[in-house]
């Protein structure tokens, strides 16, 4: 490995050593791009590397809101604007009772070449609070998200930085979140958030794009192996929206997704999630705010597995489309046992370092979640460039446009591999391939 690569991640490690998700992240990053830096010696000179693992700018606020019976309540608010070399700051807000500056960071930072991945001039970034919306009532998720906005509104903009939704955070949330800026800006900015509804500058196909775009890339990787995803069994963790979306073009595609997970266990569907009923079932399922998977197999009598994870279905294909570090070494011995070839990261950084070494060790075809889960950030971004234009393209155009890039990133990731002699590499290959664009406009722009 680059002796400065060493160093930056040396440094990484100890100062920030209360942050173990940020400092995973950024261990993965940097060890796939050493080749690169070796090409590069000009980036020490610029000490590019320290710059690029440190947030450009982060804010920590307070979120003061109130419930149904009157009691106040105070949450802490998050918005990291990690690197805006490309673009405004681009990336979800999380609401979830886990969120913290180590979580936050971690997602910002794998923004930051996820969004360089899509060809489209976005920068990274990421937010949240610690709120945890489960069993909260609509007027309490709308007082919310209104404490939020009052407070993150100075933040954020058109051309500063484009929050969108993440785990928590739906159309209904985006809603009140745009409602409270309006307010408070008093102009009509449609472009400062997207994943918005359909009736006030939304783009067709938001809610699916995740899903879509894991299984476009899904497609590209078996067409390398001269195999058609059609029949193909796929288990997923996961019964959110990014599940639902790879749900529902499996079904389009002839594929069959077995699994489907929540926090209470796993379910086995043997017919798979593959009729327009079960798949609308999972918006239901999510709708209720009840987060338990169970209730597909109390209503279509297949295997409920409480308290497990899908890890040791056998199955072609494993999509892990839930949360970070989902898939640990005991989980990532159990796939390879079952003689799964295709691990496919939906979630951001489902799996550990450790495992996923051990995954690409013992030869299975391991896609890296910055450049699988693309789909939902390029089609945010092809509704800013909707907004910017007042224009409303047709789902049929934007899922044209969301499969042209998916397979670019795909192509992306396989060349940058193969220039670096590293084969068909594609967790490194999205590395390199993300991290070259984002390396370039910082040299260009200077040292700041």
């Amino acid at each position: 490995m680059n002796a400065y690569v060493e160093r930056v991640i040396s440094d990484v490690k100890t100062k920030h050593a209360d942050e173990p998700e940020f400092i995973q992240t950024v261990e993965e990053v940097l060890t796939s791009v050493s080749p690169l830096v070796d090409a590069h010696p000009e980036y020490e000179k610029v000490d590019l590397l320290h710059r690029i693992v440190e947030p450009e700018r982060m804010f920590t606020f307070r979120v003061v809101w109130t419930d149904d019976s009157g009691k106040v309540h105070t949450n802490i608010g998050y918005r990291c604007q990690f690197n805006g070399s490309i673009g405004p700051y681009k990336g979800g807000l999380r609401f979830q009772p886990n969120v913290n500056p180590s979580i936050i960071k971690f997602l910002g930072f794998e923004q930051i070449f996820k969004n360089s991945l899509t060809g489209l001039p976005i920068g990274g970034g990421k937010g949240g609070a610690d709120f945890d919306p489960t069993g909260k009532s609509d007027l309490e998720i709308m007082h919310f998200c209104q404490a939020y906005m009052t407070e993150l509104y100075r933040y954020v903009g058109p051309d500063i930085d484009v929050p969108a939704g993440d785990m928590g955070v739906g159309k209904r949330e985006i809603g009140y979140l745009f409602g409270q800026y309006r307010k408070i800006k008093g102009v009509w900015q449609n472009g400062v958030l997207t994943g918005k509804g359909l009736s006030y500058g939304g783009s067709l196909t938001r809610p699916e794009a995740t899903g879509y775009g894991a299984m476009y890339y899904l497609e590209q990787v078996l067409k390398h192996d001269g195999l058609d995803i059609k029949g193909k069994t796929i288990a997923i963790s996961g019964f959110g929206n990014v599940a639902w979306g790879i749900c529902k073009k499996a079904l389009q595609l002839g594929a069959k997704v077995i699994t489907l997970s929540g926090p209470d266990g796993y379910i086995y569907d043997p017919d798979g999630v593959s009729t327009e009923e079960k798949v609308n079932y999972m918006l239901e399922m999510r709708a209720s705010g009840r987060n338990r998977v169970q209730d597909y197999a109390d209503k279509f009598g297949v295997q409920f597995f409480p308290g497990e994870k899908p890890w040791g279905v056998k199955a072609d294909v494993l999509m892990p489309a839930a949360t970070q570090n989902d898939v640990k070494i005991d989980s990532a011995e159990k796939i390879v046992k079952n003689g799964i070839k295709y691990y496919v990261e939906v979630a951001n950084m489902p799996t550990t370092n450790d495992a996923l070494k051990f995954l690409q060790k013992s030869g299975l075809t391991v896609c890296p979640s910055k450049a699988v889960n693309a789909g939902g950030v390029s089609v945010s971004a092809l509704e800013m460039s909707q907004n910017s234009e007042r224009l409303v393209w047709t789902a049929e155009e934007v899922d044209e446009r969301l499969k042209l890039i998916m397979k670019n990133i795909y192509n992306a990731s396989v060349e940058a591999a193969e220039s670096y002699g590293l084969g068909y590499n594609l967790v490194a290959g999205a590395n390199l391939a993300g991290f070259s664009k984002v390396a370039e406009a910082m040299m260009e722009q200077g040292i700041f």
